[in-house]
């Protein structure tokens, strides 16, 4: 099997057929959306430039002589790190997530609407949202308000009692983002001799990270959470729930980016977030507020979602996919301890 293409001539020689979604193209992109529909006749485009800051795929804001929208092409890699290979098909799983949303009208206006998908090329266009910020300043020091925190737990409480059938199961499988996810998260940063140095992040943290990987105990155990999370389940998951996903708009708090969404354990979008307020520093009581504002289908197994956001902790600590923390050693090594009570013995949560 060849190589996933990385650049844009390597991309256009493998997918002749596959439109190549280019800020810096702007004729071919006027000629792209009027051929797709997207705009009328009568509309020109005006501009075309980056929106957000995402990790997985190359997004634009297109302006034209009568509106905003935004443009989604998911490539067969990381747009963040063009090294690790990606599937395409994540746009498409993506796509029926917001159709799927779009059936209830409050979860429907916590997201973009979608306005368009190109399965060839692998594109959305969305509503475009207007001048938004998103959540990663928890992690420079701002507090999550109250009335955010139970929106964000409305959220997932609507989301995770969407119905689910056979047929809609199967195509929200997303195997292959679950897979690379499951790498991610539950192997690769716990792989004794992976090549990533942490050191080059925070000097010293290759010892305390060492440490963690020789413990048997707490391997086995992420290991038997990384197989749950390869299984099936009841609930539709928005998959990657953290503050890069959620927009504070004019409009409101807003959710988005849902290519990682599966039917599976609501405790998994739980953890995440849990996760990221402990690493975002916030207060014990908004975490338990987060919780307690969480309406479940179901009862909710609570160790469970401790030892998911022990893991989650984890990986953004000593994994690939950083996040944008000021923490010194001595704090990073606190948060992989508090990760490995987690996971070992959640107890229905951990004090920090």
């Amino acid at each position: 099997m060849l190589p996933e293409p990385q650049t844009r001539e390597e991309f256009q020689q493998r997918y002749p057929a596959v439109y190549f979604l280019d800020a810096g193209d702007l004729a071919g992109l006027a000629a792209y959306l009027h051929n797709r529909g997207w705009i009328g006749p009568e509309e020109r485009l005006r501009g075309a430039g980056k929106a957000g800051e995402g990790n997985m795929n190359y997004t634009l804001r297109v302006t034209t002589s009568e509106r905003s929208f935004i443009l989604k092409q998911a490539r067969p890699w990381v747009e963040k790190y063009p090294h690790i290979a990606a599937p395409r098909e994540r746009a498409l799983v993506e796509g029926r997530f917001y159709e799927a949303v779009s059936a209830d009208p409050e979860l429907a206006a916590m997201m973009p609407g979608l306005l368009g998908l190109d399965a060839a090329s692998h594109i959305l266009a969305l509503e475009d949202l207007g001048e938004a910020q998103d959540f990663t300043m928890l992690y420079q020091g701002a507090a999550l308000a109250e009335a955010q925190t139970d929106a964000l737990a409305d959220y997932l409480s609507k989301l995770h009692r969407s119905p689910g059938d056979a047929d809609r199961k199967n195509a929200f499988a997303n195997r292959a983002m679950r897979a690379l996810n499951h790498l991610h998260i539950f192997e690769f940063p716990l792989q004794l001799e992976n090549g990533f140095d942490l050191d080059a992040i925070t000097p010293g943290l290759n010892e305390p990270a060492r440490s963690l990987k020789l413990d048997q105990g707490y391997i086995s155990t992420v290991k038997s959470l990384g197989e749950l999370y390869l299984r099936d389940g009841d609930a539709l998951l928005h998959g990657d729930y953290f503050p890069g996903s959620w927009l504070k708009t004019a409009r409101g708090l807003r959710v988005i980016d849902a290519e990682f969404c599966f039917y599976g354990p609501p405790e998994f979008d739980l953890g995440v977030a849990i996760a990221h307020l402990h690493l975002a520093n916030q207060r014990v009581g908004l975490i338990q507020r987060f919780l307690g504002s969480y309406r479940p289908a179901r009862p909710l197994h609570h160790e469970l979602v401790w030892q998911l956001a022990g893991v989650e902790i984890m990986r953004r600590l000593i994994g690939v996919a950083q996040l944008p923390i000021q923490f010194d050693l001595e704090q990073k090594t606190a948060l992989l301890k508090l990760s490995r009570e987690m996971v070992l013995t959640p107890r229905q949560g951990v004090e920090r």
